[in-house]
């Protein structure tokens, strides 16, 4: 019984944190006057994939490299297809006013780069360490365009404004406890969470790999999950998507390339076969939404949400 309250507790834990760390993202891009969508793709993102990162480690210092790889390639595929299906079914994603195509072209890169080095067959230092030199480029990017952002003058969107606890007057210290709130909670929820339900699974002999695929990919991918949910009750598309991109992006690159240097990382078979061209298909369906500033309607949220149900009967 008490795996089951844990976990309830774990869940409960990831919603108040994933409120508390979209507030403090915008009222922080309203503060420095930096786009909302530019903190979603660094702040929020890099927040929202603390516990990947931190389960990955665990993993290669225990030599689970199932559980590590199906962590990130799992999570990566539910950000799309749960993350923003889910959120979309309670709240149509406005996304048709966000402009996301640099940032998501470079998603769809790292994508290819991951899945060339996992051809290999081992992550190695030498892979992360490319990886970690793709990260350091798109950060790069991302601060070039918010400092020239801010020598513009532009002035910061009214929508942001019109949130209920966005106040451009908010003093720092709030906002960094907000900041440090989701920061702290997101991987705590997470980490009771995936804990046990990984128990829970192992109690009906599931194997590793699978339980890195489903249970702990969906359990790390809470943190996006809840933050994506408040965002988009909350009328913030940009920061709804810049999480997912943004989060996808470091799972990839960062968490990867982290943890290479805790010991190399094996690509077992079914991830070159079928996993990794599941995570590409799912990256490569939000096209429309991207380019041809669509909206993700409770149609689309439900179609995306379908697929990714579908995606998990096959793997159990």
């Amino acid at each position: 019984m008490m795996p089951w309250l844990l976990c309830g507790l774990g869940l409960v834990i990831l919603l108040l944190a994933g409120d508390a760390l979209v507030r403090g993202a915008v009222n922080l891009s309203l503060r420095l006057g930096v786009p909302a969508l530019i903190v979603s793709l660094t702040i929020v993102a890099f927040g929202t994939s603390a516990p990947e990162l931190l389960i990955a480690i665990n993993a290669v210092t225990d030599g689970a490299d199932g559980i590590a790889l199906g962590n990130v390639v799992g999570s990566n595929t539910a950000n799309i297809l749960l993350v923003l299906g889910v959120p979309a079914i309670l709240s149509r994603l406005h996304t048709s006013e966000c402009e996301t195509r640099k940032n998501y072209i470079y998603m769809l890169v790292a994508s290819l780069l991951f899945i060339a080095l996992a051809f290999v067959g081992v992550f190695t230092v030498w892979s992360g360490l490319i990886l970690l030199a793709a990260l350091a480029v798109v950060l790069g990017g991302a601060f070039r365009e918010a400092r020239a952002h801010r020598r513009s003058g532009a002035e910061v969107d009214e929508d942001l404004e019109e949130i209920e606890e966005a106040d451009p007057d908010m003093p720092f210290w709030r906002i960094g406890v907000y900041l440090l709130l989701g920061l702290i909670g997101l991987p705590l929820g997470a980490d009771l969470l995936v804990d046990n339900a990984t128990i829970i699974a192992r109690m009906y002999g599931i194997d590793e790999t699978v339980i890195g695929l489903t249970l702990v990919a969906i359990g790390t991918s809470l943190p996006e999950l809840a933050t994506t949910v408040m965002a988009a009750l909350r009328r913030q598309a940009d920061v709804a998507l810049g999480n997912v991109i943004g989060s996808n992006m470091f799972n990839l690159l960062a968490i990867i390339g982290v943890a290479t240097f805790f010991g190399p990382i094996s690509v077992a078979p079914e991830f070159l076969r079928f996993d990794l061209w599941v995570m590409l298909a799912a990256s490569v369906i939000i096209v429309p939404f991207v380019f041809f500033k669509m909206d993700i309607t409770r149609r689309w949220g439900a179609l995306l949400t379908g697929l990714y149900v579908a995606y998990l009967w096959v793997l159990l």
